[in-house]
């Protein structure tokens, strides 16, 4: 019980104080403290390891126990402790469970709300359906790639009725070979940085590639779960797709999604589900950032759809050095978060970036 108390307390502090989303506890991603230490802490049977992706508390153990097997492989990334790429997850589930969008949007059951089990993830949630592709999939390539001891198998378990998502590397394998394989691809990096003679910077630069690689191919692969979004108000569904939209940018510049990078991104992020009667930057109820986001996600997403998808495509040719991608990491986080920075300049500057490479 001592985790719904924990739990209660940050969403009543969170309203309390009307701040934006709860993204931390503790200095660390949302009930961090009460998942699997190690394996042997989550279900096995008959040698099989068995999580239950769709509790809370399993899904963000997966994270916990992928960080630490591979924290040894990516010293390139920086000397402290939570510079992994990885970091980005957990606190992106954590946003999930705060915001409500974990819980089941249908309302045929009380799965993830306050008045029922808030460590139960709906298999009815987009957003859930969406995270296991970067949770589930993410663990079992990296268990069968060793990084979890060798010849752990790992089957996750699976509600009856769900069917658009794997819960074995091989079915994963089967179902979604792009993903899967660029996952294996990115763990095969991370064993060869060890042994490469190039210095840190430029492996650190490869290896974001592959990380984000394999993260857009599961995002992608995420689409099978395109069906749930009819659960929810139009705005919400713009909202979603338009965070999905800036994965595109984030993506191409390597983004470094360590902890303290990625709080500041996922701070300003609706920290509730979106109404049909919202509209940005004017609803009362949120903060003047998650407005400020919700208006730059907005304007992301027009623009990109006006231009048929070219703002997207001269993003990525201009993300084509070590130089660029760094120049637009800074360019991201301008829009993101500086209010006065006009929208106007950075479509000049993606402009005039593409046209250099």
């Amino acid at each position: 019980m001592q985790h719904l108390t924990a739990l209660g307390l940050l969403l009543a502090c969170a309203a309390s104080l009307g701040q934006s989303a709860v993204v931390l506890e503790n200095g660390l991603p949302i009930l961090w403290g009460h998942t699997a230490g190690q394996l042997t802490d989550l279900p096995i049977e008959n040698g099989v390891l068995t999580p239950d992706p769709w509790h809370y508390l399993h899904r963000m153990s997966l994270y916990r126990l992928l960080i630490a097997a591979t924290d040894p492989f990516l010293g390139c990334m920086g000397t402290n402790a939570k510079d992994s790429p990885i970091w980005g997850l957990p606190l992106q589930l954590g946003w999930m469970l705060t915001s409500g969008r974990l819980a089941d949007p249908t309302g045929a059951s009380t799965c993830g709300l306050q008045t029922g089990d808030t460590m139960c993830i709906s298999t009815q949630s987009w957003w859930a359906c969406q995270n296991y592709f970067v949770s589930a999939l993410p663990f079992l390539s990296a268990a069968h790639q060793g990084f979890m001891g060798p010849g752990l198998q790992v089957q996750m378990q699976m509600p009856a009725g769900v069917e658009d998502v794997c819960n074995t590397y091989a079915t994963c394998s089967t179902r979604f070979p792009d993903a899967m394989s660029k996952w294996d691809t990115f763990y095969q990096g991370l064993k060869a940085a060890t042994e490469s003679p190039l210095p840190d910077n430029e492996k650190k630069d490869s290896l974001l590639g592959l990380y984000w690689a394999a993260q857009m191919a599961s995002t992608h692969a995420s689409a099978v779960c395109s069906a749930r979004q009819s659960h929810y108000s139009s705005t919400e569904v713009y909202f979603a797709n338009s965070w999905l939209n800036s994965a595109e940018y984030v993506s191409a510049a390597f983004f470094q999604s360590n902890l303290e990078k990625s709080v500041m991104f996922m701070t300003p992020l609706p920290g509730r589900i979106l109404q049909d009667t919202d509209s940005a930057p004017n609803i009362a109820d949120l903060s003047d950032e998650e407005n400020h986001t919700l208006s730059v996600f907005s304007w992301m997403q027009n623009i990109n759809n006006l231009l048929g998808g070219t703002l997207v495509r001269m993003w990525g040719k201009a993300m084509c050095s070590v130089t660029t991608r760094e120049r637009g990491r800074e360019m991201l986080e301008q829009l993101l978060l500086n209010p006065s920075y006009a929208t106007s300049s950075f479509l000049s500057i993606v402009t005039g970036m593409a046209t250099d490479c």
